[in-house]
């Protein structure tokens, strides 16, 4: 006689599960991060981070919220993004130290990557949530670059780092996109939490004589409208897609400078 399967031991970890659900705020086990991954992307090593994989970041006392197992930008997108924040930047002549803030840091992770691929840098970034915080913090202090984590809103502790006059800055750009993000219209770049222009224009009013590069997070579908319009308030811009998922659920960067124009250095 053959056994019935029994009832499944465990729920779907999902998107829902993870970023609504009662994993939100919790820590995740390692059993937990390679569940998400093999539930939902057939992968249980899915959440590459740090260059590790979930076993070898777990290992090394690395932990995530399960808010953040979902909204962290895994090791393949962040390095296709520092890559390319690199190469925009390589004009500027050697030997320039570089700062990179990173206004709404999560994990960290893509913030690592652009000083993995950005030599002579450091970064520094911002998180309000005391949560996320006190465990990136723990996190961070195991890498093997030098990352400055603050604990509240950027806009009010940009201000407090006084750079040299020859710094260059690079700002990655990934704010909340709460209800931006319609999956008819596309990602509203003027309806994020907060909107894009607004970060441009307080970072750039805090280093007015800098020269900056903002790699602002999108996506595939994106309003033609609100491209536009951030598009003067930059000196130069260009969009790059990337093809890690099926088409039309990419994600991308929107590559701006202001005081300077790629491929001059100036």
């Amino acid at each position: 006689m053959a056994l019935q399967a029994g009832p499944r031991q465990h729920p779907v970890y999902d998107r829902t599960l993870l970023l609504h659900g009662p994993k939100r705020d919790e820590v995740l086990t390692l059993e937990e991060v390679q569940r998400y991954g093999s539930d939902s992307f057939s992968d249980p090593d899915y959440i590459r981070l740090y260059g590790m994989t979930p076993p070898q970041w777990h290992a090394r006392g690395v932990r995530l919220l399960g808010r953040t197992a979902v909204e962290c930008t895994r090791d393949s997108l962040a390095n296709r993004i520092g890559n390319d924040i690199a190469g925009t930047v390589a004009s500027i002549p050697a030997m320039t130290p570089f700062v990179v803030f990173d206004p709404f840091a999560g994990s960290c992770n893509t913030l690592y990557w652009i000083l993995r691929n950005v030599p002579n840098s450091r970064g520094i970034a911002f998180e309000m949530d005391a949560q996320v915080y006190e465990l990136s913090r723990k996190n961070v202090a195991v890498l093997d670059r030098t990352i400055e984590l603050n604990h509240g809103d950027y806009a009010s502790l940009l201000t407090r780092h006084d750079l040299t006059p020859d710094h260059a800055i690079i700002v990655f750009v990934a704010p909340p996109w709460g209800t931006a993000l319609d999956e008819d219209e596309g990602l509203d770049l003027r309806r994020t939490e907060p909107p894009i222009a607004q970060i441009i224009a307080r970072v750039a009013a805090a280093y007015p004589d800098r020269r900056l590069l903002f790699a602002i997070q999108v996506y595939e579908k994106l309003s033609a409208d609100s491209l536009n319009e951030l598009a003067t308030n930059l000196d130069w811009s260009e969009l790059r897609i990337y093809d890690l998922n099926i088409a039309g659920r990419n994600h991308g960067i929107l590559l701006g400078t202001r005081g300077w124009t790629p491929g001059l250095g100036q």
